[in-house]
């Protein structure tokens, strides 16, 4: 309760949040010297790290090993693991299961539930067992099928009711944050307004709480789709090619590895080496 309420009264100081994904130890690293409020281990991973076509693909298994991985990486940050459709799909046993598997073996602090038919029965049953909740609603990648693929929501009036409907009652459950993804900026300039919780956007514009990305959308590891909402603050992607580049240059040309790159042995043991060696 102690936290919530510290979420809430922050809120209310204006306090802008810092979310961003980190799915391996360096990254981490990286993102929690930098100063990021929360570390995300998104399910994502599936796409930016795994090459799966959807989230959905990712398993329980991949999720925990990615969430130890960072958690390494990060050891003081506060990290949210995110449950994947395999972890929560036959309902809130199986999801109570999962999420504590996120807590012990994960070494995560919170967990983030996507919207679904049973996702307020999930919600209610893990924070009842006193398990820290991040709701996720508009966009929700691992049911993005059944809503059209990857589009805008809640552009009409009645989804926009719907949508602020479902924020309160995650508010009213437990959970200490919620996500609106790829909601037009003044629905979700109405739902952070009506809400005491922190709200976290992505694709929601300026007037939320707080912000999240992924990291490769980020620094700029893909250099084939960048979506609408993300902006590239570096070209990682395009410094990596060509650090790779005059590697393989080098090793072919010869001028990789030098001298200063390798390791040398006493001359009298080199000899001996290479007396003994001769004939064998």
């Amino acid at each position: 309760m102690r936290f919530l309420s510290n979420l809430v009264n922050a809120k209310k100081r204006k306090k802008r949040w810092v979310v961003l994904t980190a799915y391996d130890a360096p990254t981490a690293e990286i993102v929690e010297q930098a100063g990021v409020d929360w570390i995300l281990v998104g399910d994502s991973l599936g796409m930016v790290v795994l090459g799966y076509p959807s989230t959905a693909e990712v398993t329980m298994e991949e999720m925990i090993h990615h969430c130890k991985a960072a958690r390494r990486g990060a050891p003081n940050a506060f990290m949210i693991g995110d449950m994947p459709l395999k972890g929560v799909e036959k309902g809130p046993r199986q999801a109570l299961d999962s999420a504590h598997r996120f807590l012990d073996e994960g070494r995560c602090d919170a967990v983030k539930v996507e919207w679904g038919p049973k996702a307020p029965e999930i919600m209610e049953r893990l924070i009842g067992a006193g398990i820290p909740v991040m709701g996720h609603l508009g966009l929700t990648p691992q049911t993005a099928s059944t809503m059209g693929g990857f589009r805008t929501q809640a552009r009409e009036a009645g989804s926009a009711l719907e949508t602020l409907r479902r924020a309160k009652l995650l508010e009213k459950l437990g959970v200490f944050s919620l996500i609106l993804e790829c909601v037009p900026a003044d629905v979700a300039k109405a739902i952070t307004g009506a809400l005491k919780i922190p709200v976290i956007g992505i694709g929601a514009g300026a007037h939320c709480d707080g912000q999240v990305l992924v990291i490769h959308d980020v620094v700029g590891l893909f250099s084939k789709f960048t979506p609408r909402f993300a902006k590239r603050y570096c070209e990682a992607g395009q410094l990596i090619r060509k650090a790779v580049g005059r590697y393989a240059a080098e090793v072919r040309s010869g001028r990789f590895p030098q001298k200063k790159h390798s390791f040398g042995m006493d001359r009298e043991e080199l000899r001996l080496f290479l007396e003994q060696s001769r004939g064998r």
